[in-house]
Parts: structure tokens; C-alpha cells; sequence
């Protein structure tokens, strides 16, 4: 339980990390931006095929194939939905992470909205992997969580500075985006701490909501400012550490 609640920490920190960042370099290029963005995806979609959709095949026995498949279709879809009801960062704020001067203070504060309402599934995404008998893998998935946090956090400060926010204000909304995905982390792990039986479904609903987000955002945003070619080998290179680590833990 010490773990769990430590890993819920350092995934809602490093969004508090990267929120510090932000106040440090508010202005950062998109080419860096996409660089750390892509590593996160990579890190992320071997975090949720190894630590989450594979584990879900091992303990859905032998309805494991169709308990995963229906968990990751209802994990995409669920944020789908989220999507539809808040837009997330790159509909509501573009792809530019310049300061904007005019931006009106109400769709800033649906953009922090979007990002705490993201953060949920993510967190929860965590919390699960605890309910298996690998805590390596579940650390490795907190691993790919936070990485992908830390940009996320450094791109809160600007637009909520050049909105008017004061710097403490903009601190204390950033925080509490990452206390919702602490919060998360802990509904994931004591759902399949409760009743074990959904641990297979709900592993891989977990990993549906991975994909989604790295799918419907993380790649599309980091190959839309020219620098694709560089973020893709960054994916890769992300993808592949994680799989090393998996073996060297395994």
C-alpha cells in the first residue's frame, strides 16, 4: 500500500514538476516540446501493451481474448465521451505554446478543467496496475504516466499567466490537476483490490484509455509543427527502453 501511495505522489507531482518548469521556461521550443512529448508516448504504449493489455490476456483465462478486446474498446470509447463533453488540450488551446495576450480567461479555465478530467482515467490507469502480481509492470505504467505529465504541466502556466491568473493562482490550479490523478491512481487500485474479478476488464480498459490518449493526442500534436521525423525515432526510442526495462525486471 506504501508503494501505491507513493507512486500516486509522484504521478500527480510531475505534473506539479512540470508545472514549475513552466514557470522557469515559459516560452520552450516545439521542437523540444514534441521531443519529450513523443519519448512519453513511446514510454506510455509499451507501458499499457506490456504492463496492462498483455497481463489482462494472462487473467481473463479463457474468455481472456474477448474480456480484453471489450475492455479496450470501452476504455477508448470512455474517452471518447470525456473528449466530446472536454475537449483536451490541443482543441481548446491549438498547438501553439506561445503566451496569448487575448486569451479569454473562461477557456482557460475549461482548458484546466480538460486537463484534470484527462487526468482521472490516467491515474486510475496507475492505480490498477497495482492489482496484479507484477509490481515492476505497474511502476513501469506510473513510469509512462508521469513522463507524459511533466510536458502536459509545463503547457498549463502559459496560458493561464497571459489570461491574467496570478502566478500563485496558476501554481495552485496545476497542483490540483495533478491531485486528481493521485486521486485516480487510488480508485484504480482499490476497485481491484475490492473485487478481483473485474481485474482482467478492468486491466484492459486501462489500456484502451492509454491508447486513446496517445493515439488521439499525444502523436497527433507532436507531428504537427515539422518536427514528426524526430518525434517518431523519440517514440521509438521511448517504446524501446520500456521493453528493456520490462526484461530486466521481468
Amino acid at each position: 500500500m506504501t508503494m501505491v501511495i507513493l507512486t500516486a505522489i509522484g504521478v500527480g507531482g510531475a505534473t506539479v514538476f512540470g508545472a514549475l518548469m513552466g514557470f522557469i521556461f515559459k516560452k520552450f521550443s516545439h521542437k523540444f516540446a514534441d521531443i519529450v512529448l513523443s519519448f512519453a508516448a513511446g514510454v506510455m504504449l509499451a507501458a499499457a501493451v506490456l504492463g496492462l493489455i498483455v497481463p489482462s490476456l494472462e487473467y481473463g483465462g479463457k474468455w481472456g481474448i474477448l474480456i480484453t478486446v471489450a475492455g479496450i474498446f470501452c476504455g477508448a470509447v470512455c474517452l471518447n465521451l470525456i473528449d466530446k463533453l472536454v475537449p483536451h488540450i490541443h482543441k481548446l488551446m491549438g498547438s501553439d505554446n506561445e503566451t496569448h495576450s487575448g486569451t479569454n480567461i473562461n477557456k482557460v479555465i475549461l482548458f484546466v478543467t480538460a486537463i484534470a478530467i484527462h487526468n482521472l482515467p490516467e491515474g486510475i490507469a496507475a492505480g490498477v496496475g497495482f492489482g496484479s502480481d507484477n509490481p515492476e509492470g505497474a511502476l513501469l505504467i506510473a513510469g509512462g504516466i508521469a513522463l507524459q505529465n511533466i510536458p502536459e504541466g509545463m503547457v498549463i502556466i502559459g496560458p493561464m499567466l497571459a489570461a491574467g491568473i496570478p502566478p500563485r493562482k496558476t501554481f495552485i490550479a496545476a497542483m490540483l490537476t495533478g491531485v486528481v490523478e493521485v486521486v485516480g491512481t487510488l480508485l484504480g487500485y482499490f476497485a481491484v483490490s475490492i473485487a478481483e474479478a473485474i481485474l482482467p476488464f478492468a486491466l484492459a480498459f486501462a489500456g484502451g484509455t492509454m491508447l486513446y490518449v496517445i493515439s488521439d493526442e499525444m502523436i497527433p500534436e507532436t507531428h504537427s509543427h515539422g518536427y514528426q521525423r524526430g518525434a517518431t525515432y523519440s517514440l521509438l526510442v521511448g517504446f524501446c527502453l520500456m521493453l528493456i526495462s520490462d526484461v530486466l525486471l521481468g
